[in-house]
């Protein structure tokens, strides 16, 4: 069982940046494809980023390419989504996620397994 305990949501102006951090406990963290996710009000939650096993894979939503990053630390059972440019339609509920197999590396949401509660990203114009 792994439990994920995201950080570093808040309230940032248009084009500033973020770095929301999970931590991850209860599992060999190096099996797990990370990924994060974001959750609009009155949207489907929806994939943003993900980190394969080694970190040396990666892969983005359209929507955040150029301007996200996501990087995993083994060593420290974390991974790290850095947001630079932030934009009004980025402000979301972010959650962590842990999965296992190619799909989960394909961003497919039911291929991730264990969730962290979210946290709240919010970007003002």
């Amino acid at each position: 069982q792994v439990q994920l305990v995201e950080s570093g949501g808040g309230l940032v102006q248009a084009g500033g940046s973020l770095r929301l951090s999970c931590a991850a406990s209860g599992g060999t963290f190096s099996n797990y494809v990370m990924g994060w996710f974001r959750e609009a009000p009155g949207q489907e939650r929806e994939f943003v980023a993900v980190v394969m096993w080694s970190g040396g894979g990666t892969h983005y939503a359209d929507s955040v390419e150029g301007r996200f990053t996501i990087s995993r630390d083994n060593d420290k059972n974390a991974v790290h989504l850095q947001m630079n440019n932030l934009k009004v339609e980025d402000t979301a509920v972010y959650y962590c996620a842990a999965g296992q197999g190619w799909t989960a590396v394909v961003g497919r949401a039911n291929a991730y397994g264990f969730w962290g509660q979210g946290t709240q990203v919010t970007v003002s114009s």
